[in-house]
Parts: C-alpha cells; sequence; structure tokens
C-alpha cells in the first residue's frame, strides 16, 4: 500500500488514533490473553475437559468447519471465509447463553504431500507439520476463538488408531435388511453354524466349510470387502479412483490423466447397503436444497422389476424400470466386463450368425476379448456419451425372452455399465433411442409396444427415432396366460410384474445409482490398513492391542508411475518394496503364524468421515468418543431427530463425496451402538467463493495482478495490454493476496469485517484490495467515539442519550441480534455502521449505555478492537462472554411513519403516522387532509384503498 494508506499513517497530533500498528500491539496482546485464560474452552459434561458446571449446564451449540489441508502455499485470502463466518457466528452464540463448541484440526493424510516428498525427498510428514504450523500462526492472527485443546491432524497416531479400529468395526459388520441396520459379522457366523440361516452357494453345513470357504462366504456380506472389480485404473498417478474422482471427460480429477477399466483385487466399503436410509434421511437435514438433489441423484433411487432370461440352462438378470415393454425386447446386451461373458461365449459362430454382428472376426472369443480391449480404454462418462456411431458385437449365445418364449441375440456394447444395475440390459428399441440407434446398425427387429400419440403409424420400418410415452396405451403385448394390450403403462406394469413373480422368473425391486465406494489407494501417505493375510490369503483383522499400525518409514515415496495412456499396467505400492514391515510374524490369538500386510492405504477421505467425533473427546485413548460426551454434543433432540452438528460450514464441492461418506461411516457406528447421533452434520451451510481478476499477457500467460495498471479502461502490465477476467484466486494465478498482508497493513478486525460485509455468506464476490479501507475508516470512527485520540482515555459519559439516539441503539440492537443469528453478516455490519455514524454526526461524547451496547455488537465481528474497548471502558472481564444487549421493543418501533396518500394514482400527500394506526383511522385521517380535499376538488369518491400504515390510495369517482 502507498505511504498515504489512513492504517498506515501516524500522526504526531494524534498519538493514539487507531492505525495499523495500533491494531498489530492490541491484536497481539489480546490474542496472547485469549490463549492465556483459555477464554474459548469449551467444557466437557465429564473428563479431562470438564470444566465450569455452569457453563456446561447451558445449551449447547457444535458449530465446525469443513476440514482443511495444509497446503504449502499457506492461505489466501478466499480460504478464511467460512473460518472467519463461523468464528463470528460462534461468538455470537458465546454472547447468547451457550457452551459452544469450535474448533479446528488438519485433514493431513493425502497426495500433495506425497509429490512434494516425491520431488524434493522431504518425508510427508515433516513438510505437512511445517505446514500446519504456518497455517496455525496464519489463523492465530485472526482472531479464531477455537478451543486448541481440542485440535488434532489425521496423521497423529494417536487419531488414526481410531481410524483404523473404525475401519474393523465396519470390517466386522454385516448389514441386516430385515432388520434394516448393521450388525456384528459374529452374530451372522451364530446363524450359520445353527442352521437359522442356511449358507448361500453351498449345500453343505457352515462346520463342513474350509476356511478359505467361510472367508468367501463372510466376504459377501462384510460391510468392508475386498474384491476382484472392475477399477477406474489410472496410470499416470500410479493408483486407482474412486468413481467420484474421475471427471466427466475421463481424466483423473487431480492431475488430468487418462482413467481406464482395469480388473484389481480392491478394498470396497459396501455404501449401498444404507441407500434408502441414506435417501430417506435427508428429509430431516436443514441442509441447502441443491445438495439435498445432489446427492438423491447420486443416489438415484428407481423402481421397476428384476427379470430372468433363460441361457444354456442358466440365466441371465436384468433389471429394468419398465416391464411392461418386455414384449418389444429383441435382443440383450451385457457390459463388456460382465463376468457371464465368458462362460455364454461359444468356440463358434452359430449358423447363419449375420455377418454385421460379428465384427469381422472369425470366432465370438476373438470379437469379444477386440472389443473388451476397445471399451477398457474409455471412462464411464465417455460410454454413457450420446455417440453417433453406436458400436458392439454378437457374443454368439442367445437368451429367451421369458414372456414371449423368443430366442434374443446377446450382445456386448460399451453402452451398458457393470457398475449400473445388474450390468445386462433388455433392449427395447421401439421405446428407447440408443437402443433403436444399436438395432438399425445392427439389423435387429424393432418391435412396436405402445400405441403411437404422435401420428406414427406402428410399422417400425418406417421410424427415425424411437417413441416412449407414459400416457400411451400398450399394444402387442400378449401371451396365452397374460395380456397388457390396451393398458396404461402404471397397470401394465403392475400386471406383468404380477405375472413375472408367479413364474418366479422375476420380481419387483428398487435399484440404486450409488456404487460401492472403492476404498484402496496406492500410495504411502495414507491410513495403513489394519489387516494381515496368511499363508492360503485369507484376511485377518489385527486386534485392537496392536492399533495403531504405524506408517513405516520408506526410503521411496512414489507409487510407481507408468506412461498415462498404458492401460495393460498394474498397481505398484510403495509399502510393498518394505518387507519387514509386509512379512511378519503375529499371534492373533492361536499362536504365532506368519502373516502379510495389506500394502494399500486408506483414502484421504478416511480421515474427514469421522473427526467431528474426536473435536468431542479428543485425548480419549480406551474408547472411540466418552458415550456421554458425544450425546452432550450431538445428540439427538428437538429439531434434530438424527442428531449432529449444530452448523457446519465449507465448500459445495463437497456436496456427495464426504458428505456421502462421512453419513455411511455415521448409520453404521449408529448401528453398532457407538454413538447415538445417525447423522454427522444437521445443518450444513455452503460459504460463497472470494474471486480475483486473472490478468493474462498475448500468450495467456498469467501476470501479476498487483502490478496491473489500470489506464482508460484498459489493462496494461510493463506497458503490454493484458486481459482481465474474473476467476479464482491462486499463486498459480499470480492474483493471491494472503491475510498476512492485509493484517499487516490495516489488521486483522478490518479483513474480518471487510470479509463479512463484502456481501451473502453464499455468494461469491469480488476482491477488492482498495475497498478494505473502508471498513477500517468503520472502526477507526468506532475507537474515536469512545477513546481520545490526543490523551486515549475514554470519553464516554454517564449522562442519559436522548431519544432519537435509544431509537438509534435498539433498532440496531434488534437488527444485528436477528442478522447474527442469520448468519447475514453483511446487513450486520451495515446496521453497525449506521449507528456508529449516528453517534458521530451527534457530536459531543457518546453516553456510556450506548457505548457499552455498541462495543458488545461489534464484539463477534472484530473481537480484538470489541476487547481492548471494553477493557478501556472499565471492565475487568472478558467481552467474549458478556451477554449480547437486549432491544427495548419500546425504542424499536418508529414513533411514527411516513404514509403516502395517492389521488388517481399520484402522490398528492405525506402524513405522519403512528406505526399502530386502524385502517379505518388511517383513511379518515387521509381524507381530512386539507393537500387531498384540494386534490379531489370536491369530486365524490369511488373507492378508497388502504394499506395502513404507508398506503392510502384515493380513486374518486
Amino acid at each position: 500500500m502507498s505511504e498515504t494508506n489512513p492504517a498506515a499513517t501516524s500522526e504526531v497530533a494524534a498519538p493514539h488514533r487507531y492505525t495499523a500498528a495500533t491494531a498489530a500491539e492490541i491484536e497481539a496482546r489480546w490474542q496472547d490473553f485469549w490463549d492465556a485464560e483459555g477464554t474459548y474452552a469449551a467444557p466437557n459434561p465429564k473428563g479431562d475437559l470438564a470444566g465450569a458446571p455452569e457453563i456446561a449446564a447451558r445449551p449447547k451449540k457444535f458449530i465446525m468447519d469443513m476440514f482443511p489441508y495444509p497446503s504449502g502455499a499457506g492461505l489466501h485470502v478466499g480460504h478464511p471465509l467460512g473460518y472467519i463466518a463461523t468464528d463470528v457466528f460462534a461468538r455470537f452464540q458465546r454472547m447468547t447463553g451457550h457452551n459452544v463448541l469450535h474448533t479446528l484440526g488438519f485433514d493431513a493424510f493425502g497426495l500433495p504431500a506425497e509429490q512434494y516428498a516425491v520431488q524434493t525427498g522431504t518425508h510427508p510428514r515433516v513438510s505437512t507439520e511445517a505446514n500446519m504450523e504456518n497455517m496455525k500462526s496464519q489463523l492465530r492472527r485472526l482472531g479464531l476463538g477455537h478451543d486448541n485443546r481440542r485440535s488434532f491432524a489425521t496423521i497423529d497416531p494417536d487419531y488414526y488408531k481410531w481410524t483404523q479400529w473404525i475401519f474393523l468395526q465396519i470390517f466386522n459388520s454385516w448389514y441386516d435388511h430385515d432388520a434394516r441396520r448393521a450388525r456384528p459379522i459374529a452374530e451372522l457366523v451364530a446363524e450359520f453354524e445353527s442352521g437359522e440361516r442356511p449358507v448361500p452357494g453351498h449345500t453343505r453345513a457352515w462346520s463342513e466349510l474350509s476356511a478359505a470357504e467361510k472367508a468367501d462366504v463372510l466376504g459377501e456380506f462384510r460391510l468392508a470387502y475386498a474384491s476382484d472389480a472392475p477399477v477406474n485404473w489410472c496410470p499416470g498417478l500410479g493408483t486407482v479412483l474412486a468413481n467420484e474422482e474421475v471427471t466427466a471427460e475421463g481424466r483423473s480429477e487431480r492431475g488430468n490423466f487418462p482413467v481406464f477399466k482395469a480388473k484389481l483385487r480392491q478394498w470396497n466399503m459396501r455404501i449401498t447397503a444404507y441407500a434408502d436410509r441414506l435417501l430417506d434421511d435427508l428429509e430431516e437435514l436443514d441442509w441447502p436444497e441443491a445438495i439435498k438433489l445432489q446427492q438423491r441423484n447420486w443416489i438415484g433411487r428407481s423402481e421397476g422389476a428384476r427379470v430372468d432370461f433363460p441361457i444354456d440352462g442358466e440365466r441371465i438378470t436384468v433389471f429394468t424400470t419398465r416391464p411392461d415393454t418386455l414384449f418389444g425386447a429383441t435382443y440383450m446386451v451385457l457390459a463388456p466386463e460382465h463376468p457371464l461373458v465368458e462362460k455364454f461365449t461359444p468356440a463358434a459362430w452359430p449358423e447363419g450368425t449375420h455377418e454385421v454382428w460379428t465384427g469381422g472376426h472369425a470366432t465370438p472369443a476373438e470379437a469379444v476379448a477386440a472389443y473388451r480391449a476397445q471399451a477398457a480404454a474409455k471412462s464411464d462418462v465417455e460410454r454413457q456419451a450420446e455417440a453417433k456411431d453406436k458400436t458392439g458385437v454378437f457374443i454368439g449365445a442367445y437368451a429367451t425372452n421369458p414372456v414371449n418364449g423368443e430366442q434374443v441375440p446377446v450382445f456386448i456394447a460399451d453402452y451398458v455399465l457393470m457398475g449400473y444395475g445388474t450390468g445386462a440390459i433388455m433392449a427395447v428399441p421401439a421405446g428407447d433411442q440408443r437402443d433403436f440407434e444399436f438395432a438399425r446398425a445392427f439389423e435387429l427387429p424393432i418391435t412396436c409396444i405402445v400405441e403411437p400419440t404422435d401420428g406414427r403409424s406402428t410399422d417400425t420400418s418406417t421410424w427415425e427415432n424411437a417413441f416412449s410415452s407414459y400416457d400411451a396405451k400398450i399394444i402387442n403385448s400378449s401371451n396365452d396366460e397374460v395380456s397388457l394390450d390396451g393398458l396404461g403403462v402404471v397397470e401394465a406394469k403392475a400386471r406383468i410384474t404380477e405375472w413375472l413373480e408367479s413364474k418366479g422368473v422375476g420380481e419387483g425391486t428398487v435399484n440404486f445409482r450409488l456404487r460401492d465406494w472403492l476404498f484402496s489407494r496406492q500410495r504411502y501417505w495414507g491410513e495403513p490398513f489394519p489387516i494381515v493375510y496368511d499363508e492360503d490369503g485369507i484376511a485377518h483383522a489385527l486386534p485392537e492391542s496392536m492399533l495403531p499400525l504405524e506408517l513405516p518409514e520408506v526410503e521411496d515415496y512414489s507409487p510407481r508411475t507408468f506412461d498415462p495412456d498404458d492401460a495393460d499396467t498394474q498397481p505398484e505400492t510403495p509399502l510393498s518394496r518394505n518387507e519387514d514391515w509386509v512379512n511378519v510374524t503375529l499371534d492373533l490369538g492361536d499362536g504365532p503364524k506368519k502373516y502379510r500386510r495389506e500394502t494399500n492405504t486408506m483414502p484421504n477421505w478416511a480421515g474427514s468421515c469421522w473427526y467431528e467425533l474426536r473435536y468431542l473427546d479428543p485425548h480419549n485413548s480406551d474408547k472411540l468418543v466418552d458415550p456421554e460426551i458425544e450425546q452432550y454434543w450431538m445428540g439427538p433432540r428437538e429439531g434434530q431427530p438424527h442428531g449432529g452438528v449444530d452448523l457446519y460450514v465449507g465448500g459445495a464441492e463437497h456436496a456427495v463425496l464426504h458428505l456421502l461418506y462421512a453419513r455411511f461411516w455415521s448409520k453404521v457406528l449408529y448401528d453398532l451402538g457407538h454413538v447415538s447421533s445417525a447423522e454427522p452434520f444437521h445443518k450444513l451451510f455452503n460459504q460463497g467463493m472470494i474471486q480475483a481478476y486473472v490478468y493474462r499477457d498475448s500468450r495467456g500467460i498469467a501476470v501479476p495482478a498487483a502490478e496491473v495498471e489500470e489506464r482508460d479502461g484498459a489493462y496494461y502490465y510493463q506497458g503490454e495490454k493484458v486481459s482481465r477476467l474474473l476467476g479464482k484466486m491462486g499463486k498459480s494465478l499470480k492474483n493471491a493476496v494472503t491475510p498476512d498482508e492485509i493484517c499487516a497493513e490495516y489488521g486483522a478486525d478490518t479483513l474480518r469485517l471487510y470479509e463479512m460485509a463484502m456481501g451473502p455468506l453464499d455468494v461469491s464476490r469480488p476482491w477488492d484490495t482498495r475497498a478494505v479501507v473502508g471498513q477500517f475508516r468503520l472502526l477507526q470512527r468506532l475507537w474515536r467515539n469512545i477513546v481520545d485520540e490526543e490523551t486515549g482515555e475514554v470519553t464516554v459519559v454517564d449522562a442519559e442519550p436522548d431519544e432519537e439516539t435509544l431509537r438509534a441503539l435498539h433498532k440496531a440492537i434488534d437488527g444485528v441480534r436477528g442478522d447474527l443469528e442469520g448468519m447475514r453478516f453483511n446487513t450486520a455490519i451495515a446496521k453497525v455502521t449506521e449507528l456508529n455514524n449516528h453517534l458521530t454526526k451527534a457530536g459531543g461524547a457518546v453516553p456510556r449505555s450506548v457505548a457499552e451496547p455498541l462495543v458488545l455488537m461489534v464484539a463477534p465481528l472484530a473481537p480484538h478492537i470489541a476487547e481492548e474497548l471494553w477493557r478501556k471502558l472499565g471492565h475487568t472481564d472478558s467481552v467474549v462472554h458478556q451477554d449480547f444487549p437486549v432491544a427495548d421493543p419500546r425504542y424499536v418501533v418508529d414513533e411514527t411513519v411516513t404514509c403516502v396518500v395517492q389521488v388517481k394514482g399520484k402522490v398528492k400527500a405525506r402524513l405522519e403516522v403512528s406505526p399502530s394506526i386502524s385502517e379505518d383511522e388511517l383513511e379518515k385521517v387521509a381524507l381530512a387532509d386539507e393537500k387531498v380535499v384540494a386534490a379531489l376538488g370536491g369530486a365524490g369518491i369511488r373507492k378508497v384503498i388502504v394499506r395502513a400504515p404507508k398506503l392510502v390510495n384515493i380513486v374518486p369517482a
């Protein structure tokens, strides 16, 4: 900033003026005081963090920010927006009688630190801890009121011990669909042993199965399980990715590398078991509707029927939302990865196979192999795109349509995904455009099964596209036992589903788009799995006494990466190179044996799935969380039937991934009796983004924003004209402004006020460094209204304020209280500014009875200057725990309001009337006004419209 910056100016004539230097001294001193006094310590009802019982007896508020990742670049001014907002809200809640838990930890495992380690040879822990210290310093400077006793990082072994413990709870559980909850796997084993539950896939008793067979059976039930499954393999990163980490273009979200389909053995979480509950419980959450909609769409519930198509003595099962169209199914399509493809692919083409079905290959096996390789190079998004040319190949086998006995050819095609439904579809080309285009391309029959309502005939050879309508009647759909002809869609669905169930070839069912959560990463910097494998490859859980399983030291942190375009590669994990760690002899209760450790690590989402619980009871080494403490802070209560955090603030970019995963973990822990809250976060608020202008030269390269000059509406960097576009703020875009800069130039309180005053919290807004000074001037005027800039003495007086000032004060109190409660921080600041300006214009000394409430209103927003002024006003206790002012209702309502009187739509008079005046009284007053009488000129009155107390509209006859 320039030397004329009012914040930096030190005027000899005003030695006690509020300047940047004053702000820096005040802020550092009060931050030290708060730390020393434990001002923000929130007492638990019991345990090592128990405190004053009278505070713990207050109503609680648990306020959280989304877990920050400690980046090496540090914070720019966009990052603290949410942190400042939650701090303001938390401070207000303390002042309105609540016990407030507000703290902040660090989500510190993950790819950035590992990549930095690969580049520099610095251990990820070293760089991550250094980044955390820098971030803690930056956040402390903002005056955030965190209970630092509760802070932690996910990389602390004391923390990830419990992440591993939760994984084992999930591993050792299964979902009982009848009871609609998770149960211990031991209870399932007991049912198998007693014969109460038949052993699926076996005719032998449970006791007759081998250990490997038992492990395979239980793997089909466990909520955490390993399986050979299609995964998103990213050679450029050397790791597999969850569906949610792959972009719409089929590339990795991090690094933008190509992603391929591969089959690997990976850990998964059976989140699909909870699909219904994840959907149903959204209703009671206080979340933005847009976020709820994204979760509903991701879960993707659809009702329909499961239908079995017989083939070679077995069956192919499909899920369809339109079982009423079964008579129009003229072929089937399997996903290229479908496990039944090999089983039903014959050695030679059946006699009379259409040439266009073979793809030009001599045998079905060759055709299938070639097409599978082609499909593996595409992402799921690419495969589902509306491609002009439909591709596929006949596998050489026919299935039977169960409703009419017709033989239908079975194809593989990339537009069918293994991850949705059963990985198989019945194709009804008359009613589905993709099926129609495929049928045309492969010269397959198209049967009209819905009476067209758009004028076309039932002769499908004349059609140019498919036809589907929920309002049309079903036709050409009957056999000797059931007829759908003439029925509407809803009735036809019910009738054919009933028939399928009676024949044992199908049933009504519900399907979900949601897939199980891929939980393995081929990385080093993550939580090790508490799993070992015996010599038969059977997975065993480590006992709790062996937790935490700490991450070992390795010389090479990098997973083996490959040519980004080479799909024919396999993961090689960093941990697999540490032979002494991988191969161990352990006694798991049946004597010392040799085991091999799992060498994948957990994904970066693991630590953030449960961190809200650790904030409650952060030093507990015996339990995940003390039940009484969890019940106190997060248990269900009126208005929060599923419990959870009272306010959770963060970016909308976590709408699906983090929020869905955390909800799943909460529900498992709830089912198993470890917590009383079935949902982690009751109220969710998404803050907007602070944006900044990006300036680019003729090459499109970003140039330093701070060095750009504006001349005649154009922008120049070093004499060259540059373009300007509003976008993100970041180091790489050379437009980042750090909070340290603003704090140095104006002070943290000014930065806090500016970020809160920029606009509504949930709306993105552009940063303008030049506008920051406006909030600094507000603080200077506030200071000047209470402190003499010459002497430093307080200037307030004990005189009674005049009525105008009383009204200004109590209106401000009423408005600011409502705005802070509603998180409308920008309008709260506007009301404080209005009151402060009133006092400045009034001149003279400010009455103490006005100055003190003003300081208390400012305290949540600008806590350092408020604490200083509170002390100067003669108080010895902190402003943090003072009661927020309460408005006197007598002064909140205006003594009079202005009523506009219109005659023939034109304003003819303005009346000062009581706000509580009745409509009848207001009409009489208006009609008696001399200006109104003159305007009417003796004319009669046809109608009088009264909107008390502000409007009267008179319509002459």
